[in-house]
């Protein structure tokens, strides 16, 4: 294990200097929020400082003063992580990014933006939109930092048509463990050259380096979209309408699954209900939520027509066009308050953020189920049904947490082995922090999972860097 150090009064001292007493909380000035992310069942630690720089050059100098003195560094965007990977696990300072917060500048001409790390996701979008242009990766927490959807690789309900948050990083400026600064990428759309530290980088949960600036591609904003709601009888036969969908030539921007409890929870929560319940007689027991885009209204009318055969054919009770801004508006609020709704009702929670192939969704979350109900554990659902990621929450309001956690861990184990078997992945978007990484071990198996520390050690061999994450193991 690496041995690291207390900060003193001197090297607090320097770090101060650096970013001002604006910028640097100490001790009992630090705030709880930065113990945490939004998952707490993983435990919180507290830093023994937190500083706040504003350019590359305060966090490389934050880097060489605690290379020097072997402080360990914990990089945090907004906390909005599930997996304790933002979270001083072993203490030091927390360097937040909240205050690099620019947009720095677009390119027309190469349809790129240029931004600090600290800028909120939810800003990113409209500003892009208000140029005209749209920036495609959409994770459902639209107040996290986009420097944390780059370092989580996040995906989003856009994802099944426009990719994942890597495949719109084109460079970034990176500082190392070292303090030393370094460009990766250029403003092209294609590269072979060599091997590519820009895409290492992207999904390495701040443990390689950090992230100072980003320059990003965007995409003319599509002309014209509608959403469409498709309730079926149950899960399964929603899910099984999804290899359908993308088979008809529809392009769908995003293709969103959920069961009836969870749309239920979000209505009384929000008094929103806007997922209709009974629908031609039938009671609906879950639900596929597509959108579609066009070029024009006539475009939208075939694909409508087209997706609402696929429906009569898959067992859809109907096809419900969400057609006008306020009523979409109103949709995607609701799904998007899913997990707010869950962490309101629940006391003790905890995620599973598999990704399987798209024809064993169904199957995983039956197995799921099944598992859940022999360990005594409530689970809730939804997720991104266009690329197989699902999130399944385990849910108790009545156990003792060290009871819950015995059931909930029983229950991965099995979930977890189960998504190998298929074929599947130990995380789709919300990545591995501390939490997961027995779990990514067992999946990809000691020789990847020991190259995977191997790289670790090359760019941070003192394991300052967001200590103990991912593959990290002290």
């Amino acid at each position: 294990m690496p041995e690291y150090n207390k900060l003193n009064s001197e090297i607090a001292g320097k770090l101060c200097a650096v970013v001002g007493e604006r910028r640097f909380q100490l001790g009992d000035q630090v705030k709880p929020d930065y113990s945490h992310d939004e998952m707490p069942i993983y435990g919180k630690f507290m830093p023994e400082a937190v500083c706040l720089p504003e350019t590359t050059e305060e966090v490389a100098q934050i880097m060489r003063i605690c290379i020097e003195n072997k402080i360990p560094v914990t990089v945090r965007g907004t906390g909005t992580g599930l997996v304790g990977g933002c979270v001083p696990v072993h203490g030091g300072i927390v360097l937040s990014t909240e205050k690099m917060n620019k947009i720095i500048s677009y390119d027309m001409n190469n349809m790129v933006v240029h931004i600090q790390p600290g800028v909120l996701l939810c800003d990113l979008a409209a500003d892009a939109l208000a140029h005209g242009l749209m920036y495609p990766p959409d994770p459902g927490e639209k107040t996290a930092t986009v420097g944390g959807n780059v370092s989580t690789n996040a995906g989003g309900m856009r994802a099944v048509k426009y990719g994942v948050t890597r495949d719109y990083v084109l460079a970034m400026t990176v500082v190392l463990p070292s303090g030393e600064v370094m460009k990766l990428g250029k403003t092209v759309c294609k590269t072979s050259s060599g091997y590519s530290l820009l895409h290492l980088m992207v999904g390495s949960e701040g443990t390689l380096g950090i992230i100072t600036e980003l320059t990003l591609k965007l995409i003319p904003k599509p002309i014209k979209d509608v959403s469409l709601i498709l309730p079926f009888k149950d899960i399964a036969t929603a899910i099984a309408s999804v290899p359908a969908i993308k088979l008809a030539n529809l392009d769908p921007q995003s293709i969103e699954f959920m069961e009836r409890d969870i749309v239920d929870s979000s209505a009384a929560f929000t008094g929103n209900a806007v997922f209709p319940t009974v629908v031609n007689g039938k009671e609906a027991g879950a639900y596929i939520l597509v959108t579609l885009v066009g070029d024009s209204e006539a475009e939208l009318t075939m694909k409508m027509d087209r997706l609402g055969e696929v429906a009569e054919q898959v067992g859809a009770y109907d096809v419900l066009v969400v057609w006008t801004d306020s009523l979409k508006k109103d949709v995607w609020a609701a799904r998007s308050a899913f997990l707010t709704v869950i962490e309101a009702e629940t006391k003790l929670l905890d995620e599973m953020d598999v990704v399987v192939p798209v024809d064993r969704i169904a199957e995983f979350l039956v197995y799921t189920h099944d598992e859940a109900v022999k360990q005594g554990v409530y689970v809730r659902s939804f997720g991104h049904a266009g690329d197989g990621n699902l999130h399944i929450y385990c849910c108790s309001n009545d156990l003792e947490e060290d009871e819950f956690k015995r059931r909930v861990k029983a229950l991965m184990d099995k979930c977890y082995a189960k998504c190998t078997e298929f074929e599947g992945q130990v995380s789709g978007e919300h990545s591995i922090g501390h939490a997961k990484k027995e779990y990514l071990r067992q999946s990809v198996g000691d020789t990847a999972y020991s190259l995977m520390g191997a790289i670790k050690n090359v760019f941070d061999p003192d394991g300052i860097l967001n200590p103990g994450k991912v593959c990290h193991d002290i």
